[in-house]
């Protein structure tokens, strides 16, 4: 059997998943700063999630990196380690683990709908999965994307006066928000903040095209007027902001389709779109997976456990701190 405890440190290769702290072994989910940190002195993960570290953390951000695609197993001690698409962000993999007698599954973050500019998720057969549960309550059941880019893009043709600021994390969040305007078929300039510059750069030289894409730094307010400017959510409220007349804020995110959230964040234009599974993904993916198993990692553990258990699955909470979809950066 494959020893692996509640901080997913697997005893057998003496390897940490996404360990909060330095270690000498790590596999690497994908490059959200709740996953993916510096200071390690060896990384497995894609080609992909090693360039977004080495962008965010600088060249030297781990000791070295062995970067392996999509269904390409590798051998570790007596364990076969093979990344299977997350479709969380680019990049971004499921863990499975391997021996002859059982297969372990880390699912990382990941959404099972489908976004053409990233590598659809698969389903991994497995004994024990490992899955987040971000928004594992039955509560939460996400439109198409397409829907809400909809709205957005009625409200920007009918209020030419204002400035639409999207909240939407830096790193795949505001790309994707981003290539959901353009297969719309937005084709105007869309303003970034600056600390998206080098991350859209990275999605654009990947094949991802974003179109036009120009600072948010220009002097002149009304330079502004109709236009639309993505920035972190942290950046909605702060001095940066103040640069912008008649703002209409909009936030991209699963937790828009809690009102309360929205409306206590003074949020106009809450955009339901999340990089992360609905409730019905969740459930679907434990069933297919055939897992006789299921750890909940983090997120709403009580409603899943208790799903499980009516399916006659045993499952049970796998607390790890910090992980929700707002801790993403």
């Amino acid at each position: 059997m494959i020893s692996i405890d509640n901080k997913l440190y697997i005893k057998d290769i003496d390897t940490y998943i996404d360990p909060f702290f330095p270690v000498e072994r790590a596999i690497i989910t994908h490059g959200h700063a709740d996953h993916a940190r510096a200071g390690h002195k060896h990384v497995l993960c894609t080609p992909a999630t090693s360039e977004i570290m080495k962008i965010r953390y600088g060249e030297k951000c781990a000791n070295t990196f062995q970067t392996i695609e999509y269904g390409h197993p590798v051998k570790i001690g007596k364990i076969k380690v093979t990344l299977f698409p997350a479709a969380h962000i680019l990049g971004s993999a499921q863990v499975l683990l391997e021996t002859s007698k059982q297969r372990v599954v880390v699912t990382g973050d990941y959404k099972t709908t489908t976004d053409r500019h990233l590598d659809p998720f698969e389903i991994v057969p497995c004994d024990l999965l490992i899955t987040e549960a971000t928004f594992g309550l039955p509560i939460f059941k996400f439109n198409n994307p397409e829907i809400e880019i909809g709205r957005l893009l009625d409200n920007i043709s009918k209020n030419k006066e204002n400035t639409f600021l999207i909240g939407a994390y830096s790193l795949g969040k505001a790309q994707r928000i981003i290539w959901l305007l353009r297969e719309a078929g937005f084709s105007d300039d869309i303003f970034v903040h600056g600390s998206m510059d080098k991350l859209c750069d990275f999605y654009n030289n990947k094949g991802i095209k974003l179109g036009t894409l120009r600072k948010a730094t220009i002097e002149n307010k009304r330079d502004f007027k109709g236009k639309v400017v993505v920035a972190p959510p942290s950046a909605l409220k702060d001095r940066w902001s103040r640069r912008f007349e008649n703002i209409t804020r909009c936030y991209a995110s699963g937790w828009m389709q809690v009102k309360q959230r929205a409306k206590q964040s003074q949020i106009e234009i809450p955009l339901v779109i999340s990089d992360h599974s609905d409730w019905n993904e969740l459930t679907n993916t434990i069933i297919q997976t055939g897992a006789e198993k299921v750890w909940i990692t983090h997120g709403r553990e009580d409603a899943l456990q208790y799903w499980c258990k009516t399916k006659g699955i045993k499952a049970e909470p796998l607390s790890l701190q910090h992980r929700d979809e707002t801790s993403e950066l």
